[in-house]
């Protein structure tokens, strides 16, 4: 079997579009966290399940593996500035960001273009990163445009017509 080049194989999983989110999460210990992730996808609609992924060597990896929930915020294009703020390490990432609390306790970012509130189904081990499946309690979505990123670089996008 052949031996992919990890740069290679990122540069070709860059080409496919995706939105950026922020996931949040309320720790057991009451401590909000969250990061930027663009691997977030839908599972299955009946019933409501989505997923997305977190390298094992985050230092979030624990905050998220010991939550029972987790909410998923789908950035607007305006929104970039909070995308790079949630991609750094802070000490408190919810200091100065406009939120509410939600399901569990977890943060829902003023703004979102959609936020996913769930209870975590379970995690799962897959190379070097977990996966989160998470059974969605509530969903809400306003109309706008959403923040894109391709091939290490963020966008909007344009309409075909």
């Amino acid at each position: 079997m052949d031996v992919i080049d990890e740069r290679h194989f990122r540069n070709a999983l860059g080409r496919f579009v995706t939105g950026v989110t922020v996931i949040t999460t309320r720790t057991p210990e009451g401590k909000l966290e969250g990061l930027t992730a663009n691997s977030f996808s839908a599972v299955s609609l009946d019933p409501p399940l989505v997923l997305w992924s977190l390298r094992k060597s985050s230092s979030l990896l624990q905050a998220f593996h010991g939550a029972t929930h987790f909410a998923v915020n789908v950035l607007h294009a305006s929104q970039f500035a909070l995308s790079e703020h949630f991609a750094k390490r802070e000490p408190d990432k919810f200091r100065n960001v406009a939120h509410a609390l939600g399901l569990g306790g977890c943060p829902l970012l003023s703004g979102a273009l959609a936020t996913f509130e769930c209870s975590k189904e379970t995690d799962v081990a897959g190379g070097d990163h977990v996966v989160f499946f998470g059974r969605v309690e509530r969903a809400a979505h306003r109309e706008g445009e959403p923040l894109i990123f391709s091939a290490g670089r963020y966008g909007t996008h344009a309409l075909l017509e």
